[in-house]
């Protein structure tokens, strides 16, 4: 299915590159009243706003992942369990995540762009155990809220700079709790996976080049979450450094079509929760975590240019792993859709 996408976006590429007609450069600067003057909807930061605009926007994304990697090899989870030969009693299966995340942003100058996002995030873990057992845990909460500036560095006609600086704030969980076979009917803490927030205040920062022509536009992003401090429950997250870049083709003034291709490297988890046992299930192992992942994705953005609705648009995103290279052994991340609505006035 992913090839057949990607040859449908190149063949509908090219169809509309073929039938724009050369013609003189129009452009002055950088435009985002146009369908592809936003960058694909998974992407966050892409883009600054005029002095005294608002926007708010909303986002739905739902992930899934699915069998066990050991580095960038497949593994069967049974493989990994006591009895044949692992060195866990545990093991997961799959694990949904859905988020819901809602955006505002606002401009007091020309090259100045205030922004915060807060989110909402559900998740389920299927297991087995190393008795043959199957059993579910479930988590879901506020997660980490991020707040911000984006700053015009620089413009040159069609082309654009802007940085990004912004704290993540602590405001979702690392106490979420559910019941396992083992616990005798109580609550027990989770996995490091299965809570929605980091316990730490984070640098989110990051550096955005836009460029545009008459019918496509380009866009390359660099960005760093970097972790600061220890959480009340004795551990870091690893820090997350990516780059993200996406090429967008301008069908007409309503819709755009647009490639992404991702390269991300996240470190692993230091120290450790004392509440988990390692040895139990590989997401309680900090071993386990952390890698190396190169991401593609196909999108849709439609925007309305006129009328009582001008200015809101709709992204849709579907988006799937190339390459990923985990530490120790994780699950193997499958395929995410986000779609979301963006309203500005």
């Amino acid at each position: 299915m992913k090839h057949t996408l990607y040859a449908l976006f190149f063949m509908a590429t090219s169809l509309i590159m073929a039938q724009t007609e050369t013609t003189k450069d129009t452009i002055i600067n950088y435009s985002g009243s146009r369908p592809d003057g936003h960058a694909p909807i998974s992407v966050m930061g892409d883009h600054t706003h005029g002095k005294g605009e608002f926007m708010l926007s909303y986002k739905f994304m739902q992930m899934n992942m699915e069998d066990i990697l050991v580095g960038n090899n497949n593994a069967s989870s049974e493989s990994l369990l006591m009895p044949n030969g692992g060195a866990y009693m545990v093991t997961p299966l799959n694990m949904p995540m859905q988020m819901h995340m809602f955006g505002a942003m606002y401009a007091p100058s020309n090259n100045t762009t205030l922004y915060v996002m807060a989110n909402y995030m559900s998740m389920e873990m299927d297991h087995i155990t190393a008795m043959n057992m199957s059993f579910t845990t479930k988590s879901s909460g506020l997660g980490d809220t991020k707040v911000g500036i984006l700053y015009n560095f620089w413009k040159k006609k069609r082309s654009k700079i802007h940085g990004n600086f912004g704290l993540s704030l602590p405001t979702g969980s690392i106490d979420n709790e559910d019941v396992t076979p083992a616990s005798g009917g109580n609550n027990v803490i989770l996995p490091y996976p299965m809570q929605t927030g980091s316990g730490t205040i984070d640098l989110d920062l990051g550096a955005t080049y836009l460029t545009q022509g008459d019918v496509w536009s380009f866009g390359s992003q660099l960005k760093g979450l970097i972790r600061v401090d220890e959480n009340n429950n004795g551990y870091t997250l690893g820090n997350r450094y990516s780059l993200n870049n996406w090429f967008a083709v301008k069908a007409n003034n309503w819709i755009s079509f647009s490639a992404r291709l991702e390269g991300v490297f996240v470190e692993g988890i230091k120290s450790a929760n004392p509440d988990l046992n390692p040895n139990m299930i590989i997401t309680a192992n900090t071993s386990n975590s952390g890698g190396e992942f190169i991401n593609s994705g196909l999108g849709v953005n439609f925007y309305v240019p006129k009328g009582p609705f001008k200015n809101l648009r709709l992204g849709l995103e579907y988006a799937e792993p190339l390459f990923q290279n985990v530490n120790g052994i994780q699950l193997k991340t499958e395929e995410t859709f986000t779609a979301g609505l963006q309203y500005a006035f």
